[in-house]
């Protein structure tokens, strides 16, 4: 966790590794240099490079070589501080040992716990990885305090499709300049169309849709759970729980549902906004519901008004989504599948999948617990504002607003080796693309 005023990264020696897909790197390492850091960063491909300053370092070697060469530049560059974006890319699980190893500060950016307003910025890890406590009594030994007001961010789907189409036709482009570099994802032309096929599909289901979810509301209140689906290679599927693919969860999921719920409830399995371009499980999904007897008690969505589906849901199954802490402020029972932060007695539902079908409505969401996990959660991980539509903030290229140091809270969490935060505020308009490069 941390919480800081930018002032305090004066003196210090940054290292920036890959940041998320666009400019946010780039223009993090000019907010720093303002504040009197010195900052570095690698590039890993052709994408790193597009959207890299000049003078960065290229890395062109496999990844065995990896850690020798993060050596040297660590050592000749005196870095310490390393910051990057998701902890479980290849490159950056080697990284994070050798900067863990040497005592150096590790910043980790990721997608907001706490969505559309937020990313996540916290010290060593993320999700899994995460260092903020588990124990319900952390929490609720804290006195209640009101979190600042956050500026809603505006939609950004297009910045994102814009930088991600780039990213990766630089990366293929300029492929032969770092003939060893393998992705945590794939890496061709192809993946630019999901991209584009997500834009087309969103008005689709949308069409195909249309009043699903007045159907739900009105005939379906409180008899239906909600299941909101992973991105197909998200960490949180691969390396923060036990399933190997977001198939596996569905069947699990369902299995479980045909055995156990009650005969009068529903399945809404929901598609992840985000995966809409690479995967359509309708097909896979009727299948199972056939094979299981259950094909008039499931339904599959996409694009329906999620706080709408929380408030009206008897109960949600997660792996580790935003969504579960959504459907907790809405305190709509949860189970976790998978390695939450959230997922603690007093919040969640504690027990086994085949007993939360029955149980689910007998269990309660700790509303004090929540408002204290959440408050905590904001003040010490999540910066009001996105990666990929900056904020229009005339003292920030990155549009962060960093907040004043909070030197009780720094001297607390310094004695359990724990920083703490960052805040953000308003989205920009849209920029002409030489100016937001």
């Amino acid at each position: 966790m941390i919480h800081s005023d930018l002032a305090t990264y004066s003196g210090k020696r940054v290292l920036l590794l890959q940041g998320p897909i666009g400019p946010f790197f780039r223009r993090l390492m000019r907010d720093l240099e303002r504040a009197g850091a010195y900052v570095d960063k690698i590039d890993f491909n052709g994408g790193d490079w597009l959207f890299s300053p000049k003078g960065s370092i290229q890395f062109r070697g496999d990844l065995a070589a990896w850690p020798a060469f993060l050596g040297t530049v660590l050592t000749e560059r005196q870095i310490d501080t390393v910051l990057l974006f998701g902890d479980c890319r290849p490159v950056h699980r080697v990284a994070h040992r050798v900067a863990h190893e040497r005592g150096l500060t590790i910043g980790v950016f990721e997608e907001g716990y706490i969505r559309p307003d937020y990313v996540t910025l916290e010290l060593f890890g993320v999700n899994g990885h995460s260092k903020i406590p588990r124990s319900p009594q952390v929490y609720l030994n804290q006195p209640r305090y009101d979190v600042p007001e956050t500026v809603a961010v505006k939609n950004s789907l297009w910045y994102a499709v814009m930088w991600s189409m780039m990213y990766y036709e630089a990366s293929i482009l300029l492929r032969p300049f770092y003939p060893h570099y393998k992705h945590h994802r794939p890496l061709n032309f192809n993946e630019s169309w999901p991209w584009l096929r997500s834009m087309w599909r969103k008005y689709l289901y949308q069409f195909q849709e249309k009043g699903v979810q007045d159907e739900l509301i009105e005939k379906l209140t409180g008899r239906y759970f909600l299941v909101p689906l992973q991105v197909h290679n998200d960490a949180q599927l691969h390396v923060h729980s036990t399933f190997t693919s977001v198939e596996s969860f569905i069947t699990e999921v369902m299995s479980s549902f045909a055995k156990h719920a009650p005969q009068d409830t529903h399945l809404v399995i929901k598609q992840h906004p985000l995966d809409r371009g690479y995967n359509n499980h309708r097909a896979f999904i009727s299948r199972l519901a056939v094979q299981y007897h259950i094909e008039d008690r499931v339904r599959y969505i996409h694009d329906q008004h999620l706080p709408t589906l929380l408030e009206n849901a008897r109960g949600v199954v997660v792996i580790n989504s935003t969504v579960g802490l959504s459907a907790l402020h809405h305190g709509t029972p949860t189970k976790v599948c998978g390695d939450a932060i959230y997922d603690m007695k007093g919040l969640t539902f504690q027990g086994k999948l085949h007993s939360f079908w029955k149980q689910s409505e007998g269990t309660v969401v700790d509303a004090d617990l929540y408002v204290k996990f959440r408050c905590y959660l904001i003040e010490n991980t999540q910066l009001n504002g996105n990666f990929y539509r900056r904020l229009d903030l005339a003292n920030s290229e990155a549009g962060l607003m960093w907040p004043k140091t909070n030197s009780t809270l720094i001297a607390q969490l310094a004695k359990n080796t724990e920083s703490a935060c960052l805040q953000v505020n308003k989205p920009t308009s849209p920029a002409m693309l030489g100016r937001i490069l």
